[in-house]
Parts: structure tokens; C-alpha cells; sequence
């Protein structure tokens, strides 16, 4: 999702995309900053709490206006507690923070939100959407074991070894019966956006159309493509695109 979607061009504002259980993801920070202070202030902090390897920078420097003391708004809910946090966002535009995501205890859930509240004063607001993470995704999580199901280059035709991790995520959606699961694809950032976005979408599907033939009723499938929009690893590298060229399960 782009950072259009959330801030208006005159006003300031950062995004983190916070990793999944599924994978050992970086956090994706992008958005608008006034100045390269603020930049690199954000960067220092985020990288403090999840180490410098972690964190992806795409955020840019323009003429946009800041609220007072924005800077070091954001810098104080960059705490170890998101790392408490998995699949989700903390979102700052302007004077609203956002923070969105799953948490494996419930009992996590009110202190974590109130610890965030304390750090957040007038004028901001916070609004804290945090759920606890099912069951049943961490048996989806555990069959993937961090595994990328991997397909013949530049196609959607599953390699043996992509089809045999999906024999085992098949006796896993066995045991989560009664949950619908989304199958994401993604791909690296090589080539065309739109392109891409066809290629994880029919990766995705075929993976749906395996799983089916697995007797996993195709009615608790549902499937998506993103493209090059979320990566975990640098694509820069051989290493990293081969990590972004993935499948991943949402238990929903």
C-alpha cells in the first residue's frame, strides 16, 4: 500500500510495516519528512531497537509541514514493545498515531496499549487496534518453518521442492479446519510493477489449485498478490530477491 494512501501531501508522516510470524521480515519504514534531521533521527532510534540489518529505508525528504516536537513524537513510540508486535503497522501522520497488529498473549494486549498511550501527548492521539494472534496461524507459521515455496523462474509451476512444503502445509490447514487461510504471493522487485503483481497473484493461485488437490475445500481458500510491495530482504541481492520470492498463509 503506498504512503499516498495515508498522508496528504502538505502534512508529515511515517509508516512501519511490522514483521510477520511467518518470516524473520525487516520493518519497512517509509513516508514524507521535513528534513534530513528527522530522517536520520527515525532511522538511528529504529535501528537501535531492531538492529541496523533490519530496517528498510523509504522515506523521503520534502517541503511538507510538521507539527511541534513531531520528530520526537515518533522517536518516542520506537520502543522494544513493537517488537511485540507482529503483522501490523504503526502509522504517524501528523498528530495521529496508528498502531495495528497481532500479539501472540492476550495478556499483552492492555499493557502494551497503555504503555504506548503514556509515551503519546496532546495533541496527539493514539488509536490502538491490537489482537492476539490465533492458534491456529502459529500451526501454519510452524509448517512453513521459514521455508520459501519456490516455483520455476519467471513462471507459476511449483519445483518439487515448493510442492512437497505444501504437502505439509496441507496436514497443517488439516488441523486449523473451520478457519479460512489467504494465500499471498510475492515476488522481488526485478522487472515490471504490473507484472509482478499478475506473477504473485497466479503463483498465489496455484498454490490454491495444489492445496485443492490436497482435499483442502477450495471454500477456506482465498488468495492475493502483491507484487514487489512488502519484501523481507534487501533486493539488491541474489540472496534477498530469493527471500521476497515468496508464499506466505494469513490465517483469517
Amino acid at each position: 500500500m503506498k504512503i499516498k494512501e495515508y498522508i496528504k501531501r502538505t502534512t508529515c508522516g511515517v509508516i512501519f510495516s511490522l514483521s510477520t510470524y511467518a518470516f524473520a521480515q525487516p520493518i519497512v519504514v517509509e513516508g514524507v519528512v521535513p528534513n534530513d534531521a528527522s530522517k536520520q533521527a527515525i532511522l538511528t532510534k529504529l535501528k537501535s531497537v531492531y538492529g541496523n540489518d533490519q530496517v528498510i529505508d523509504k522515506i523521503q525528504i520534502r517541503s511538507v509541514s510538521a507539527p511541534n516536537g513531531w520528530s520526537d513524537s515518533v522517536i518516542k513510540v520506537i520502543t522494544p514493545d513493537l517488537k511485540k508486535v507482529s503483522q501490523g503497522k504503526l502509522s504517524v501522520r501528523g498528530t495521529q498515531v496508528d498502531l495495528t497488529g497481532k500479539m501472540s498473549n492476550q495478556n499483552d494486549i492492555q499493557p502494551t496499549t497503555a504503555a504506548f498511550q503514556s509515551l503519546i501527548q496532546p495533541p496527539y492521539r493514539l488509536n490502538s487496534q491490537l489482537s492476539v494472534n490465533q492458534a491456529e496461524q502459529q500451526v501454519v507459521d510452524n509448517a512453513l518453518k521459514n521455508r520459501i515455496i519456490e516455483f520455476e523462474s519467471g513462471s507459476a509451476i511449483l519445483t518439487e521442492s515448493g510442492t512437497k512444503i505444501l504437502d505439509e502445509m496441507a496436514v497443517a490447514l488439516n488441523k486449523v479446519q473451520g478457519k479460512n487461510v489467504k494465500i499471498i504471493g510475492h515476488t522481488d522487485s526485478s522487472g515490471d510493477p504490473q507484472k509482478n503483481v499478475q506473477l504473485s497473484l497466479e503463483r498465489a493461485e496455484a498454490v490454491k489449485k495444489y492445496l485443492a488437490g490436497k482435499n483442502i475445500p477450495e471454500s477456506r481458500l482465498t488468495t492475493s498478490g502483491l507484487g514487489a510491495e512488502k519484501p523481507v530482504a534487501d533486493n539488491n541481492t541474489a540472496e534477498g530477491r530469493k527471500k521476497n520470492r515468496r508464499i506466505e498463509f494469513e490465517v483469517l
